[in-house]
């Protein structure tokens, strides 16, 4: 029963660490962008999705609202994003990708490459 319970024997604290690992290997590329790993996510999503609303973004990136709603006010500030309420209903906010993010695409194009690499 105590050999179970030992957090070397974990699966999660073993998936926990290696995401944790990977994630902080994205630094050395994301600093160069001025982007944290959560700011890329997001911007990964806006690549494909030009608009979206907040709702569906977090609900892609399994983020609730408390974590969302500052990670947009940062991008808004670094003028990568936008939002605005959906012209049919006030109640929907939609984050637009600006061209300066638009244009962030082509300088984080090499990162998944870079990662593969870095990992082997």
């Amino acid at each position: 029963m105590e050999e179970e319970l030992k957090l070397e024997n974990q699966l999660c604290f073993s998936i926990y660490t290696a995401s944790r690992l990977i994630t902080r290997m994205y630094g050395k590329y994301l600093d160069k962008l001025d982007l944290t790993y959560l700011q890329y996510i997001v911007m990964m999503v806006l690549w494909e999705n030009e608009i979206i609303s907040v709702k569906t973004l977090g609900e892609k990136l399994y983020l609730d609202s408390g974590t969302l709603s500052p990670l947009l006010k940062k991008l808004e500030n670094k003028k990568l994003i936008s939002k605005k309420r959906n012209d049919n209903d006030e109640r929907i906010v939609e984050v637009i990708i600006s061209e300066k993010g638009k244009n962030l695409k082509n300088l984080a194009a090499d990162i998944p490459g870079n990662l593969f690499r870095d990992t082997g």
